[in-house]
């Protein structure tokens, strides 16, 4: 899949938990001494204008507003949304297991429009016109310098691989009927999406 803004399809999707520590701390989480590392499949893609569907098997998805950088020559940024089914995130680390099956469903990385890189950037998240999160990445914990320099080091970044860059406080439930509407640096950005 070609994203709006990008010349080139899109790879792997790399994303990172808790890179925020207020974020980290309204779950219950330590702040990370090193980035953590999950991914999500290609299928998990949805862009501007897409609905989201609530799995059938999850009785709480959040929404967690992300900057999005693709990887390249050039790094670009946007606008993203890592949404979670929690209660099942919640099983898996229970039980010590990977998070996919909460974090790798069908419209579960949604993306808005890439434009240059340039930092600090400001998200928002707002559902049915009220504000949910607000954050900017100058919170964040690990910048973009490290984490692109974490992944390579230890995985290996290729042309057109994207990464969740992690989220600030503020993430909450969505349910059927609600419209989110996520914006980077007050709509340079923009991901407008309805919840089925």
């Amino acid at each position: 899949m070609i994203l709006p803004g990008l010349s080139r399809p899109a790879g792997t999707i790399w994303c990172i938990g808790r890179n925020y520590a207020e974020h980290a701390k309204e779950l219950g989480n330590e702040a990370p001494s090193s980035p953590v590392v999950f991914l999500k499949p290609a299928s998990s893609l949805m862009i501007d204008g897409g609905v989201l569907r609530i799995p059938s098997d999850s009785n709480r998805v959040d929404h967690e507003v992300e900057l999005v950088v693709a990887y390249g020559s050039s790094l670009k940024m946007a606008v993203g949304i890592d949404f979670t089914a929690r209660d099942i995130q919640g099983e898996l680390k229970a039980k010590g297991l990977p998070w996919t099956a909460a974090k790798g469903r069908p419209g579960f990385a949604a993306i808005g429009n890439f434009v240059d890189l340039h930092l600090p950037a400001d998200l928002i998240l707002s559902v049915n016109g009220t504000t949910r999160q607000k954050g900017t990445t100058a919170d964040m914990l690990f910048t973009i310098e490290k984490l692109v320099e974490h992944l390579n080091s230890t995985y290996g970044l290729t042309e057109g691989d994207l990464i969740f860059t992690g989220t600030p406080s503020g993430v909450g439930p969505v349910v059927s009927g609600e419209k989110i509407d996520a914006r980077l640096n007050l709509g340079e950005s923009r991901l407008r999406l309805t919840v089925a």
